[in-house]
């Protein structure tokens, strides 16, 4: 199969080792992917927020599948431009994607389709971001409506603050105030053709900087799966996977398509268990990063054969998808100030020694190639790596993934030292 994968971070390269591992073998193109994606894929030289060329280039090429990743070029509309040429996409098109581009937007959605989230208020100026304050109460939970990258968020006691994230976003439109849920939180995505949902593993991931959960949010600095006490709350995980699979998933893919906006890829539900029972926290119209690093690693399943039956509207055909009973962890290197004013341009070292150990995979996030010819990576952006590694328990994998991190040589760097820490005790 010839497939094309759209976009540049980590979760493209994950979806790529798990199309390269696959039996069948498969020719794959990226645009405009990373230093790590390169050694695994033909880097062609494409806009992935123009459609019309994306489809061009697959039909000149005979591609059988697009794969569109990130967020932005769904929203801006790409899936719908490609899709519109006869080629299969896996990607929603843009009126669907506005579940992850209008937060607005997915409150509406799940209202309509009964799906259990926590209260939210839509406020356009500062006095009314005051009053919603008032009447939800603290914490406050401020979110920026459209695209953020993984940053537009912030939970806070202190009303000051949460007003002054509220003031830097505004002037780009109204943020939503929502209700403060409390409970572990848990991502489970969702693949879908518009209307048969298939759902793959649960995860976790670790969205402040600091250890402890301390210090600012993140688009993520690391995330484990299978997550076996949620089998304390619901009996089995599997049990979890189909109460969310009915009161969530179903619920959300049947009302997109009875507005006519079928949703055609993948659902990520945001979770939180609460004392009240699963609310949504948020939806994501793609794969989420980093819990993508883990999740696949598991799929026993080909992914392939899963996107394309979801790009082509066959995903009735395809069973449950199956999953290893190894566990997978991922620890994110990244750069020195990340988040607030990541460093770049420095040197990777030692990453051929952090891909030696057992059970260990290096997916890229933010990698390039120098100026100078036959030199090391550098990294470009503020998550750089992920160090990704499967084991047969919590504390094999946790180990491994540990002493593959502390191999790796970037001036600055930071990471977490606790992932996974409570499930391997």
């Amino acid at each position: 199969m010839k497939i094309l994968v759209l976009g540049s971070g980590a979760r493209e390269h994950a979806i790529i080792l798990s199309l390269r591992s696959e039996e069948t073998e498969h020719e794959i193109f990226a645009a405009p992917g990373n230093a790590g994606i390169a050694q695994d894929a033909t880097i062609v030289d494409l806009d992935m927020f123009d459609g019309a060329a994306v489809a061009a280039f697959a039909n000149e090429r005979g591609v059988d599948l697009v794969v569109v990743g990130p967020e932005a070029p769904l929203v801006a509309g790409v899936a719908d431009v490609v899709r519109e040429r006869g080629i299969p996409v896996f990607g929603p098109g843009k009126a669907a994607a506005q579940l992850e581009g209008s937060k607005a937007f997915a409150k509406r959605i799940m209202d309509a389709a009964g799906v259990p989230t926590g209260r939210a208020v839509r406020a356009a100026s500062v006095a009314e971001v005051g009053a919603a304050f008032d009447e939800l109460g603290e914490p406050h939970v401020v979110k920026a409506d459209g695209l953020a990258a993984g940053k537009g968020v912030i939970v806070t006691t202190d009303r000051a603050e949460a007003l002054a994230h509220a003031e830097h976003y505004l002037p780009s439109g109204p943020v939503l105030v929502e209700e403060f849920l409390t409970g572990p939180e848990v991502s489970l995505f969702f693949l879908s053709d518009g209307d048969t949902v298939r759902p793959l593993a649960p995860a976790q991931d670790f969205k402040r900087a600091l250890d402890g959960d301390g210090g600012p949010n993140t688009g993520g600095m690391g995330a484990y799966t299978p997550l076996p006490w949620l089998a304390e709350q619901f009996g089995s995980v599997d049990a979890f996977v189909d109460e969310v699979t009915e009161t969530v998933a179903l619920p959300m893919i049947r009302q997109l398509d009875s507005e006519g906006t079928p949703f055609i890829g993948l659902l990520y539900a945001g979770l939180i268990l609460t004392p009240a029972g699963v609310r949504v926290i948020e939806f994501n119209a793609r794969f989420g990063d980093p819990e993508t690093q883990v999740v696949l690693p598991r799929l026993r399943t080909p992914l392939s054969r899963l996107l394309l039956a979801s790009a082509s509207g066959t995903l009735e055909d395809e069973p449950r998808p199956e999953f290893s009973d190894d566990v997978a962890i991922t620890v994110v290197l990244a750069s020195e100030g990340y988040p607030e004013a990541p460093q770049t341009g420095r040197m990777i070292e030692g990453l051929a020694e952090a891909a030696s150990v057992d059970g260990v995979s290096i997916v890229h996030a933010a990698t390039g190639a120098p100026d100078a010819p036959g030199g090391s990576l550098i990294a470009t952006g503020g998550r750089v790596l992920n160090v990704v590694a499967t084991g047969t328990d919590f504390a094999d994998a946790r180990a491994r993934a540990y002493e593959a991190i502390g191999r790796i040589r970037l001036d600055g760097a930071h990471y977490r030292h606790d992932i996974a820490a409570r499930v391997a005790q």
